[in-house]
Formats: structure tokens, C-alpha cells, sequence
């Protein structure tokens, strides 16, 4: 989830910045660092220039995602069919900061809604796209889903307790008893095919959009190779009716992917109290198993 923050949250700041540049990359020293209006919670964002960004991650936890991007981007953006982000430079600690950090090209563009694009049915499919290609990209050596990925990639099975200490919590606020259902049969299935690439947060605020269409995919803090089932998240958390479908259709998953997508969603949502997808998420089930 994307949102506008004060700048200074985690310790970092635009000076914070400058005096990074400074030290470490004096070409960029005296570019402008003005901090992004919208913000993801793993990393700050700022703009250097027109045509460059720095992030720092605001957690050790993210830091890995630094290394992985850097190595891997270049690898990816050539063989996608939209704009990723492209690595430019990375950072070291300094100036009091603890983590390595990174400098990107900057993407024009609007984070993807309802409102910024032209046809939702045209968008899922190109959605979908996207991530048929990433999943037709060589994973060999690729890093593997754990830690670094969040667990994205990896059996759902790691948030099993999470989850059902979510459901004890909203038992009486939802269908439990269907919502266990859905996360059981989630558990009952398993990628047994090669590892493939995963991006690990396809969701509207990492989705920019030019003219009505999709013209990047930002932010692969959390993709890895691994199983592609998360990918399919934004079925419920975005999309709805005929643009569902229309992924759905264009995706091409087999039923147990798209079991273990609805027990992702359903996690996410069970611990963030998302009832709107919760809902969306024990119908489909409905639908797709009668």
C-alpha cells in the first residue's frame, strides 16, 4: 500500500540524501532531491534531478532487496514487455545511515486506478502478460523464494499461524469456517513444476500507467524465483466482474496456482482486516469450486 508520509519517517530525510551524494556520488551532489508524494513503506523515495530516484530502505529487513534489484534488473527489463525500474548506481552506508542503498532511473507515469485507466479488461490482460513473460525468463541461478521475498514464491504454508490466529480474532465478522476452507485447500496444493520468476507485489500501486495503458512494473523488492501463485493476488485485491475474468482468462494458471493465489490474498487480507477482499476472495471459491 502506497501513501503520502512526512518526510523524516524512518530517520531519512531529503538532507539526508544530499549529504549521501555528496559523499559518495558528487556528479549528482547538486541535483534537487525532492522526496516522492507517494511512498511505499519499505523504502524512501526521492527524485534527483528529473531523471534519477534514490531509495533507502527504511528496515534491515529490506536490504537484501537492494543486491537482488541491482543484479537482476538489467537481466529482466530487456526480456519484459513494459518499463521496469533500471539500476543506475548503489550506495553504500554513510552519513549515519546503516544500509546500501540505490539510485534508479526515473519512471514516468501514473500509479494505476480506476480512474487513470482507459479499460480495465484491456489492462488485466496486459497485466497478465506480464507476467507470462516474467515467468518465460530463465530462472536459472535466480534468487530463491524465502527470506528476501517475504516468502512470496514460497508454500503459503509459512503464514499458517498468522493466519489462524487472524481467524480466531474475526470469528463472528466473516465465514470462518468457509475462510479456512479456502486456506486448506491453498495448503493442499504445490508448484511441482521448475522454479520460475515471480515479481512478489503485483498490485496497483506498483503498476504505472501512460495514456490509459500499463507502461511499467516498479518496485522487486520482493520477486525471486520460486512459485508464481502470489502474482495472481491482484485478481482479488484489484480487479472485479469482466476484468477478472479477462485476467483470469489471459493468465492461464492451473486451479491449484490459483488456490494457493486465494489463500495469499485471504492471509493479507484475514491480518489486515480487508473485507472487501476477504468477500472477494470466499466468492470466487465459491464460484470456482460448485
Amino acid at each position: 500500500m502506497t501513501d503520502f508520509h512526512q518526510d523524516g519517517r524512518a530517520g531519512i530525510d531529503a538532507d539526508l540524501v544530499r549529504r549521501l551524494l555528496a559523499q559518495q556520488f558528487p556528479q549528482w551532489a547538486d541535483l534537487p532531491v525532492t522526496p516522492v508524494k507517494i511512498d511505499g513503506w519499505d523504502n524512501r523515495t526521492y527524485r534527483l534531478g528529473s531523471g534519477l530516484t534514490a531509495r533507502l530502505p527504511t528496515h534491515s529487513s529490506y536490504v537484501a532487496a537492494v543486491d537482488k534489484e541491482h543484479q537482476w534488473l538489467p537481466v529482466l527489463g530487456p526480456q519484459l514487455p513494459v518499463e521496469i525500474p533500471e539500476a543506475v548506481a548503489k550506495g553504500a552506508p554513510g552519513e549515519g545511515y546503516p544500509y546500501p542503498w540505490a539510485i534508479r532511473r526515473w519512471i514516468p507515469g501514473e500509479t494505476a486506478s480506476v480512474e487513470t485507466i482507459a479499460d480495465l479488461d484491456e489492462f488485466a490482460r496486459s497485466i497478465a502478460a506480464f507476467i507470462l513473460a516474467l515467468q518465460g525468463i530463465d530462472a536459472t541461478g535466480g534468487p530463491a523464494a524465502g527470506a528476501h521475498s517475504f516468502h512470496r514464491g514460497a508454500p503459503p504454508e509459512y503464514y499458517h499461524d498468522e493466519t489462524l490466529a487472524a481467524l480466531a480474532v474475526l470469528k463472528g465478522r466473516i465465514d470462518t469456517d468457509l475462510a479456512r476452507e479456502v486456506w486448506d485447500a491453498a495448503l493442499a496444493t504445490s508448484w511441482d513444476q521448475s522454479p520460475v520468476w515471480f515479481h512478489g507485489d503485483i498490485a496497483n500501486g506498483n503498476l504505472l500507467v501512460q495514456d490509459g495503458h500499463l507502461s511499467a512494473v516498479i518496485d522487486f523488492g520482493t520477486s525471486g524465483v520460486g512459485d508464481p501463485a502470489c502474482d495472481l493476488v491482484i485478481a482479488y485485491t484489484f480487479f472485479s466482474g469482466s476484468s477478472r475474468a479477462a485476467f483470469r482468462d489471459a493468465v492461464d494458471q492451473d486451479p491449484g496456482t490459483w488456490a494457493r493465489a486465494r489463500g495469499w490474498a485471504l492471509w493479507k487480507a484475514l491480518i489486515t482486516e480487508d473485507f472487501r477482499v476477504i468477500d472477494n476472495v470466499l466468492t470466487d471459491y465459491r464460484t470456482q469450486t460448485a
